[in-house]
């Protein structure tokens, strides 16, 4: 039987396996012998009372109660003797019988017994700092987490663990000081940046066949402990260190526009999890091309462009600043800053095609308010001085085209069909022709 299987039998038969095996009235109302005497009377004939099923393995001392003061050697020694008395009987027992389900209850009890001897609680400070890292000790009893250091389980019911406020690196009291590795949210803050080359592996040779980060002896042969592969580093780790755990690799998104699943290390994913959000890619000098066959990108670019135009609008607009329009991108914060740098979460979002729909919307919801709901706004609009015909013409509408000099809105097709210089640009450098022309009079 699996471990989990028999805390869940636990669980079910909710049985008091713990009471001691004292001198009990017998059926006759005499007095029954100690259990302990002999094994083959662990288990009472009679299943009148719940304490007919109890055990006691030849221990009198009473492991179960709440220990009080320090534990000799000697206790954990007897408990060890104890759950190995336990795993002989079960064995002995007949498959899926009440009294091998009652021992394996019994023997579950002793090993976590056993455990709390060996990591008794203590008062442990609520909050430790261990290179760069910020544990805060955890109040959760889940069992479902496993110790980072170790790879075991975390027993919240009788064990002291805590968790990186930073990284969220998890590990139990006692592995704390076993811990060698930085936390990675400190890498983050001095070194915003990923490996753009495509799993770059230099080999176990220079490796010296070690892990990369705790330096075990590896090898790919698995002896004496397997080499992993990590595909973000390139870098080879053991089994401690990379636990198969997969992650989308950045360089493989920007070269090969390719978002499945890598298998990575463990420090390789709690990186690539907090950088997540991190606009650090810009694209057109890392690969250019790519706007050529990605059509979504193109569209996600037009889409922050229109709404940079948008922007000086609503930082002037009384409206605007009390609806808090900006704010609808505040997730997304690099939006309203600029239209060239990405985050790796930007890019997974605009290939599922959930950027696209959530970007257009905002767009339509500025648009409205620029064009539609707001007087103010609509006044800042322009007529096109090459033809003086047509509706108020705004710089992110889509026939439109703006002086890069000037920044006046002129319809697309009078724009281009005329070669004339931009009107507004030649008044300006008229007056200025006036102004010069005047001081040397003067």
């Amino acid at each position: 039987m699996e471990y989990d299987e028999r805390l869940a039998l636990f669980r079910q038969t909710r049985l008091n396996p713990f009471d001691r095996g004292e001198e009990e009235d017998g059926p006759q109302g005499g007095k029954t012998p100690p259990q302990h005497e002999a094994r083959p009377e662990l288990f009472s004939g009679s299943r009148t009372h719940s304490s007919d099923r109890t055990m006691d393995l030849g221990l009198a001392e009473d492991h179960f109660s709440r220990p009080m003061g320090s534990f000799v050697a000697s206790d954990i020694e007897q408990l060890k003797l104890a759950i190995e008395e336990c795993k002989k009987l079960i064995l002995e027992l007949p498959e899926h019988s009440e009294r091998q389900k009652d021992t394996v209850v019994k023997l579950i009890h002793l090993r976590l017994k056993l455990q709390e001897l060996k990591d008794p609680e203590e008062d442990e400070p609520n909050l430790r700092i261990l290179l760069e890292h910020r544990f805060s000790k955890e109040k959760s009893k889940s069992v479902k987490q496993t110790c980072d250091k170790c790879s075991t389980i975390i027993w919240g019911l009788i064990q002291t663990w805590y968790t990186c406020t930073g990284c969220y690196y998890r590990c139990h009291s006692k592995c704390m000081n076993l811990i060698t590795k930085p936390c990675v949210r400190s890498k983050v803050s001095h070194q915003s940046e990923y490996e753009l080359s495509i799993c770059p592996e230099i080999g176990l040779d220079r490796q010296d066949y070690r892990c990369a980060e705790c330096r075990t002896p590896i090898s790919l042969r698995g002896v004496p402990s397997e080499a992993r592969q990590c595909d973000y580093t390139g870098q080879y780790y053991c089994s401690t260190c990379h636990w198969n755990d997969t992650a989308i690799v950045p360089a493989r998104v920007i070269h090969n526009w390719e978002f499945e699943p890598r298998k990575v290390c463990r420090s390789s994913l709690r990186y690539l999890a907090l950088m997540m959000s991190r606009p650090v890619l810009k694209l057109k000098e890392i690969n250019p091309l790519l706007f050529n066959f990605v059509e979504e990108l193109v569209e996600i670019r037009k889409l922050r462009q229109d709404i940079l135009l948008m922007k000086p609008y609503f930082i002037t607009c009384k409206e605007a600043m009390e609806a808090r329009l900006l704010l609808q991108l505040q997730d997304r914060q690099h939006f309203v800053e600029n239209d060239d740098m990405y985050s790796l979460q930007d890019l997974i979002d605009i290939s599922s095609g959930r950027l696209s729909c959530s970007l257009t919307e905002i767009h339509t919801t500025f648009a409205k308010h620029i064009k539609l709901d707001c007087e103010r706004c609509q006044a800042k609009g322009f007529v096109c001085e090459l033809c003086k015909e047509g509706d108020i013409l705004f710089p992110f509408d889509s026939h439109t085209s703006v002086c890069h000099d000037c920044s006046a809105v002129f319809h697309r097709d009078c724009y281009y069909d005329n070669s004339t210089t931009c009107p507004r640009c030649a008044r300006m450098t008229e007056r200025k022709q006036d102004e010069v022309s005047d001081v040397k009079d003067a």
